[in-house]
């Protein structure tokens, strides 16, 4: 297999609402999920992580409390607030629309 796919920006922001929106995770948690569930194609680095976090977390669709992780360690688990929902349904949407229509393109002969 190639090297990871590359996100758009933005992407990433909309991947960690996903899924967080199943269950409050940790930084850690979350780039794991992400990786499993896309069957080892899609890599959120660290650097990119938690920047995307802490922009969220400002924007005031996520918030964090601390817990403590499954491996006996403080860790900030995030989850989505009531504005965060809102928002990731309206991007969800944008992005179903924007990828359909690069697939119906890609499609074309």
């Amino acid at each position: 297999m190639g090297k990871p796919t590359d996100l758009v920006q933005g992407t990433v922001d909309l991947l960690i609402m996903k899924t967080i929106a199943l269950q409050p995770l940790h930084g850690w948690a979350i780039a794991q999920r992400i990786r499993q569930l896309s069957n080892d194609i899609l890599h959120v680095q660290q650097g990119s992580l938690y920047p995307a976090l802490q922009r969220l977390e400002r924007e005031g669709w996520v918030t964090a409390d601390w817990g403590t992780s499954e491996n006996n360690r403080r860790a900030r688990f995030y989850r989505l607030t009531r504005a965060g929902r809102k928002h990731l349904d309206r991007e969800q949407v944008g992005w179903e629309r924007l990828s359909g229509a690069i697939a119906r393109l890609l499609r074309t002969a």
